[in-house]
């Protein structure tokens, strides 16, 4: 015979068993009014235990939290500057072990001088085509090229003797440029208002002719990305844009006046574009694709030369014989060198620390030198009939963009 609790008993013997652990624990609080230990003694003694498979593991072999130098970290980027390449003031070998030279093209006369930097000394003179107006490095600076407009050619000079090694053919080269790849060269020609983009590795051939439909198409420079250069037309007061991935004209900007040479900003956002008949320097944003400011330097504004620190920009007044000191970060002239006695300073080029700056004559056929630090002319140097766009070389930078000089 089976016997069944009922719920009533069930109900009796918890309310016992309740009772007892009331009673327990008082004596326990009783304790712990005499002795704190108690109170220690009996928490250890009720904690309900810990059970963890891992728990031996852990205590031969703790967690480790990661150095402080592997530590996620949130640096800033370092600051674009187009010219980074130039910035060491150290020509890059094997051209280092060449000789500094300056070449300097006499338009009127036909000619080219060789200049010794260290002595400020002529050694070497010799005819090249009709009107040489710019001497620009290759690409890769395994060759200098004159530009003989009146001769529709190119005089290649050997970078090591510095004397010509051959002519290129190809139609009324006022100047010379390079893409920043240097997959195309650019001949400006200023006489038939268009520019040529050539195979400059094999055999110059023309890859295509663009129009630019305004006169006096004359100096350029590209965009950081080198998708684009701006180019001046000195007679008609227009910087024309142009695709050079499509090989196509994409757009102008009036600035007015002679726009003559150009220069993209060490950050890239915008061009500087000397002003002759404004005389002054015109600040460009090519993606809004207008004028921003205009920043007076003097009489027949004209070359332009980036600084070797690239804090400042240098430009020649060849109507009033100086040079203006533009300091990037403020957009205003800073300092003004006058040539004693007056002088046409044209064409720019820097020695590769950037301690001197070098100035065509155009009508005074003299070359000036320039400290740097001082503004003083340090040196003229008597050349043939309108010396014009000289050049420096070898150089810095890891290549050439062409026109008389420009390394990036």
């Amino acid at each position: 015979m089976k016997i069944f609790r009922t719920s009533e008993e069930g109900t009796g013997a918890a309310a016992l068993r309740a009772r007892a652990f009331r009673i327990f624990f008082a004596l326990l609080f009783a304790v712990a009014v005499v002795s704190p230990a108690a109170v220690v003694t009996a928490v250890v003694w009720t904690a309900p235990p810990v059970v963890s498979s891992s728990a031996t593991t852990s205590d031969q072999e703790p967690r480790l939290l990661p150095p402080p130098d592997v530590q996620p970290t949130s640096l800033p980027e370092p600051e674009f500057n187009v010219y980074a390449n130039t910035l060491s003031g150290t020509v890059p070998c094997p051209l280092c072990e060449l000789k500094p030279r300056v070449y300097v093209p006499n338009s009127v006369a036909g000619t080219v001088d060789v200049i010794d930097p260290t002595t400020y000394q002529v050694i070497d003179h010799y005819r090249v085509g009709a009107i040489p107006h710019h001497i620009a490095p290759a690409w890769d600076m395994s060759a200098l090229y004159v530009d003989d407009e009146g001769s529709s050619s190119l005089t290649v000079l050997d970078v090591h003797t510095g004397r010509p090694s051959g002519t290129v053919n190809i139609p009324f080269p006022y100047n010379l440029y390079f893409t920043p790849d240097g997959t195309k060269a650019i001949d400006v020609v200023e006489r038939l208002q268009r520019v040529e983009f050539r195979d400059w590795r094999h055999g110059w051939k023309l890859l295509r002719s663009v129009s630019i439909p305004w006169p006096g198409a004359d100096h350029l420079d590209f965009s950081a990305d080198g998708s684009y250069f701006m180019i001046s037309t000195e007679f008609s007061g227009l910087l024309a844009k142009v695709d050079v991935n499509r090989m196509a004209l994409a757009g102008y900007v009036r600035v007015g006046g002679l726009p003559i040479d150009v220069k993209l900003s060490p950050d890239g956002s915008v061009f500087y574009v000397t002003n002759q008949g404004r005389m002054g320097v015109s600040v460009v944003d090519p993606v809004a694709m207008k004028e921003i400011q205009f920043i007076p330097t003097g009489r027949g504004a004209h070359g332009l030369q980036v600084s070797r620190d690239t804090r400042s920009l240098y430009v020649s007044n060849r109507l009033e014989g100086s040079i203006s000191v533009i300091d990037f970060a403020t957009r205003s002239v800073v300092a003004k060198w006058r040539i004693p006695g007056g002088g046409s300073p044209d064409m720019l080029q820097l020695n590769p620390d950037g301690s001197r700056l070098w100035a065509s004559g155009r009508y005074n056929a003299t070359v000036y030198v320039f400290d740097t630090t001082s503004g003083e002319v340090i040196a003229r140097i008597p050349v043939g009939a309108e010396d014009h766009g000289l050049t420096f070389f070898p150089n810095v930078g890891l290549h050439s963009l062409g026109h008389n000089g420009v390394y990036r």
